[in-house]
């Protein structure tokens, strides 16, 4: 039993329809290091994936006397067109899945930390876009990010949904969680070396790691 026909679908975009997260990991645990934060890739990799950058720096600050600047998220997403000017790849099998979505007439958009105009690079990148500006939902518009559960929430609501009749494709802890503290069924993808398969099942996430498998794991009409 797969449960009902969800009504909306609601895609994160970093992991899930687009790969950047090593990219983006590799040069902020770099900008975290200069800072005077002694971190690694691994550990931005592990903790960091799917937050948006302004938690991030919340999150160092109120923990370390690191101090990243006023201006650390505005010069992060500054850098941001030159980052994935080149090798931004949509995540394997998507677009298919995408597709069934759209040929159910089941309505869908894309609910990430990021902000809409780094959106607009990745799937841009991807050749994704097209497929997705008509519903994009970012952090920067709730009062809290990923895990909680705001961003989905507004999404639903935004769109005309009952949570209950979501489903979130995440692949970040944080996301899943968010998911779940929504109401939401999540499905977690965690074919990425780097993704953390214990803690996505821990959050409540239903795990898979091929997008083409995702169509059986979701009841579609």
């Amino acid at each position: 039993m797969r449960g009902p026909f969800p009504k909306l679908v609601i895609f994160d975009c970093d992991g899930v329809l687009v790969d950047t997260e090593n990219l983006a990991n590799r040069r902020l645990a770099e900008w975290l290091s200069g800072a005077g934060f002694a971190t690694t890739f691994e550990y931005c990799r592990k903790n960091f994936s799917g937050r948006s950058m302004a938690s991030v720096q919340k999150e160092i600050e109120a923990a370390t006397e690191v101090r990243l600047g006023v201006d650390f998220v505005d010069r992060w997403n500054a850098g941001l067109p030159d980052l994935f000017a080149h090798g931004v790849e949509a995540i394997p099998y998507v677009r298919d899945f995408v597709g069934k979505v759209r040929a159910a007439g089941i309505a869908y958009c894309v609910a990430s930390s990021a902000r809409v105009s780094k959106m607009h690079i990745t799937l841009g990148q991807t050749g994704l876009l097209p497929l997705f500006e008509h519903a994009m939902f970012s952090s920067t518009m709730v009062g809290r990010g990923k895990p909680f559960p705001d961003l989905f929430l507004y999404a639903a609501k935004t769109m005309g949904f009952a949570p209950a009749d979501c489903i979130v494709i995440e692949d970040s802890v944080a996301g899943t969680e968010a998911g779940i503290a929504a109401g939401m069924r999540v499905f977690s993808y965690h074919a990425d070396p780097y993704s953390d398969p214990h803690g996505l099942e821990e959050a409540g996430g239903i795990l898979f790691d091929d997008m083409r498998e995702l169509a059986g794991l979701v009841p579609i009409p």
